[in-house]
């Protein structure tokens, strides 16, 4: 009789590749959706103080976030690419060993990055971009998201690994409850308890260890490998393969939050209004996109398990599958998006000032959202193969190398409308990246796969 393993196995290499990452994709798309909640929920909530302020504050902390968030998917992707290679291979004991390497790893450098970030609280804060009056709500904001940050950073290693096991439906539920709660603490905190900002904060961290726990249960149920702490590697052949994967991940997430510190030092000579805007408009546009991330997410497992199962032309059929779907989609998420841009911003900050500003950023971002499509699925592939000189490099491209330098010069050149496009222009360079580095990637597979045939 086969096994769950077994079973498994032969439906990530031998299904229809159409309907199987669909299906792979489907839970991962609900988790990244409501994943964007969480943020999202607190600028909205917070929006209804009527405070320009402390709308800033959240974006200003935003970048904290992205560190934690950068450490999770280091985590994540490094051990989860690597586990599902492994599954591929039907090494299931060494799979097994990397599972508990990540999450131990995870959890403590959660701890290390809690510890100093708390230490170090004011000037983290104004190193953020807080402007005087931002501060205060900033500073509170952030030190009770610090404390949360150990399970935080976990739960995103506890997803991923999830779903590079072809289990994401797990995953989705401890990500999904999380995100509801949170949408019904924030105006209990907020409003009811009379918190603000710190009621957002607190929100945020207790969902998100509801989530933790949830997923760790998760990983107890159904052919997920379980977490067991005495397989816990710390030897350089895992942590280097950690590194390997992970790597663009961190490098991604880092700069983004370089970017998001640079972006609100450059709109803060334009006052709280802009920071506002500008805070509004990321998390509008990180909802768009999160569906798109999330079918990528779906196309990572099913990469990896055929390639490590040397099944390159399934590979190569399944990119083109998800670019092709993930492009048409941005495509109508950008046309609402643009046609509707007051509107989306006023829903979190009815102040007129802020609705302008935010709207033509909005909109310059709506023209290039399509592009994502084949940058994101390009550095999924690279990443989940263990290509990780290209996958870093794309990665950096479009909040490193191209959007620091164009968020110094093009502000210097245009003023504010140069804060505005910034993100847009840079979009434009980074997808011309993929594009030649991708090219390389897909003949290298199709040549072995010729020599594998």
């Amino acid at each position: 009789m086969e096994t769950p393993q077994e079973k498994k196995y032969r439906q990530m290499t031998e299904s229809p590749i159409a309907p199987l990452i669909l299906r792979l994709a489907f839970p991962c798309i609900i988790s990244m959706l409501v994943t964007s909640f969480y943020n999202m929920a607190d600028t909205f909530f917070v929006g209804k103080l009527n405070n320009n302020s402390a709308t800033g504050a959240v974006g200003v902390v935003y970048s904290v976030m992205a560190i934690i968030q950068a450490t999770g998917f280091f985590f994540g992707q490094g051990s989860g690419s690597f586990i599902s290679r492994e599954l591929g291979k039907q090494n299931r004991d060494t799979a097994s060993k990397m599972v508990a390497t990540g999450f131990s790893c995870s959890l403590l450098f959660g701890v290390a990055i809690s510890t100093l970030g708390l230490l170090f609280l004011d000037p983290l804060t104004r190193l953020l971009g807080s402007t005087e009056t931002i501060f205060p709500y900033a500073r509170s904001y952030l030190r009770i998201i610090l404390l949360g940050t150990p399970w935080m950073s976990t739960a995103l290693v506890l997803n991923n690994q999830l779903r590079f096991q072809g289990n994401a439906i797990y995953g989705m539920v401890g990500i999904t409850t999380g995100a509801l709660l949170n949408i019904i603490l924030d105006p209990v905190l907020i409003f009811v308890c009379s918190m603000g900002v710190s009621g957002a904060a607190l929100a945020t961290v207790i969902s998100q260890f509801i989530s933790f726990c949830l997923l760790l249960i998760g990983t107890t149920r159904g052919s997920n490998l379980r977490i067991h702490l005495s397989k816990t590697q710390f030897r350089l052949e895992y942590l280097k393969n950690i590194f390997q994967g992970g790597f663009p991940s961190l490098a991604r997430q880092s700069l983004a939050s370089v970017a998001t510190i640079s972006l609100n030092l450059a709109a803060k000579e334009y006052g709280d209004v802009a920071i506002a805007a500008m805070s509004v408009t990321q998390r509008i546009m990180m909802f768009g996109a999160s569906a798109m991330l999330g079918f990528g997410q779906g196309f990572q497992p099913f990469c990896g398990f055929n390639y490590g199962a040397k099944k390159y032309k399934r590979v190569i059929q399944g990119f083109w599958f998800a670019v092709k779907v993930s492009s048409l989609f941005l495509l109508g998420i950008g046309a609402l998006g643009f046609a509707y841009a007051p509107q989306l911003i006023s829903i979190f900050r009815d102040d007129p000032q802020v609705i302008a500003c935010g709207a033509v950023a909005l909109r310059a971002q709506c023209i290039t959202l399509f592009t994502h499509a084949f940058l994101v699925m390009s550095n999924m592939m690279l990443q989940t193969t263990g290509r990780t000189g290209p996958a870093t490099f794309l990665s950096m491209a479009r909040q490193g190398l191209f959007f620091l330098p164009l968020i110094l010069i093009l502000p210097w050149l245009l003023g504010l409308t140069g804060v505005q496009i910034a993100q847009a222009v840079a979009d434009c360079f980074a997808v011309a990246c993929a594009i030649l580095v991708q090219r390389r990637t897909l003949k290298e597979l199709r040549v072995m796969s010729g020599e594998a045939s």
